[in-house]
């Protein structure tokens, strides 16, 4: 079972109120409930917003809910917050609706406390709010944290950051918009899994060094959990006819123009040119595929036509290399 809380917090009756997170909320919701292909991903993720006087979270909500969604024992239990974030040398806290001055908030300590001891398999902390990225760390001890086995934190900026927002005509923020894209399938692999390291690669990258916040990501796990199945780039099949085509990793398929399907009717009249051959397209189409998703490259030739037409062969990249070896080893 998969258990997620996503809180969103617009409205604060004593500080400064936001704009967009709770449509942020909404976003992350819709994202994480089902896979691509519509298959149930989290069970009913627990949305709470703080949207107005009449809908507010308190810290005891707040701190509330994340009892609740630590306590069980399941595959993994995520919490994602958007909505002001405090820090001082006594450690950070995510301000509730009803905070005075930030240090009224909820505790990161007691969060991380909560899903330390929580019997989840995979724990995943998610925060776009500001100086999230202190979440883990032990105050007064810089460069030192503290994350139990199976728990992940991504932020949206490091201790000393503010968390930026969208100034578009839809509120929200920079992050939690990348974070969409990325569970959108931006940061899917080859088989359409989305994990936390991946996710947090598409968000550094997409930032840039310029940005003015830079996303932390902590974790300390022996294998990534997918966050959500996205579609994925080509099919099963032809990736697991990898090791069919390229029986050796630094195997050269050898091409000729009977892979090739198209031709010029002045190809047609040259007796010199093969007819295409229906088995040979197949396959030349399977490697086409593959070479759109970088796992085949044409040996000594522009493109795939050329490779075929003049008689050449195709290769595994690197990463092809490395997706034929899981297919061989039985891991796809």
């Amino acid at each position: 079972m998969r258990k997620a809380l996503i809180v969103g917090i617009d409205h604060y009756e004593h500080i400064s109120g936001l704009k967009g997170c709770v449509n942020d909320a909404h976003s992350v919701r819709a994202a994480l409930e089902r896979n691509a292909d519509g298959t149930v991903n989290f069970v009913t993720p627990r949305i709470i917003t703080g949207t107005g006087p009449g809908d507010i979270v308190s810290r005891k909500d707040l701190k509330d809910a994340v009892r609740e969604l630590f306590a069980d024992k399941t595959e993994i239990a995520l919490f994602y917050f958007a909505g002001h974030g405090y820090v001082e040398d006594t450690g950070g806290f995510l301000c509730a609706s009803d905070c005075k001055d930030g240090d009224d908030g909820l505790s990161l300590h007691d969060v991380m406390t909560i899903a330390k001891d929580s019997r989840a398999t995979n724990k995943v902390i998610i925060l776009d709010s500001c100086h999230g990225g202190i979440a883990g760390d032990r105050a007064n001890l810089e460069g030192f944290a503290e994350i139990a086995t199976g728990m992940t934190i991504l932020t949206a900026s490091t201790a000393d950051q503010y968390a930026m927002e969208n100034q578009g005509a839809t509120p929200g923020g920079v992050f939690t918009t990348l974070l969409i894209d990325a569970l959108n399938g931006a940061a899917a692999n080859l088989v359409g899994d989305v994990t936390p390291g991946s996710v947090y690669a598409h968000i550094d990258q997409s930032l840039g060094p310029w940005a003015g916040q830079r996303p932390v990501f902590k974790t300390n796990v022996q294998t990534f959990v997918s966050l959500r199945k996205a579609a994925a780039p080509i099919p099963l099949e032809d990736l697991q006819a990898l090791a069919t085509h390229f029986p050796d990793p630094s195997y050269q398929l050898p091409l000729d123009p009977s892979f090739e399907p198209e031709r010029s009717e002045e190809q047609k009249l040259d007796p010199l040119i093969p007819p295409p051959d229906p088995e040979n397209n197949a396959i030349f189409a399977t490697l086409q595929r593959y070479v759109k998703v970088n796992l085949v490259r044409p040996v000594d030739a522009p493109h795939m036509w050329h490779a075929a037409m003049q008689s050449k062969s195709c290769e595994l990249t690197v990463l092809g290399e490395h997706y034929r070896n899981l297919v061989a080893n039985g891991m796809i």
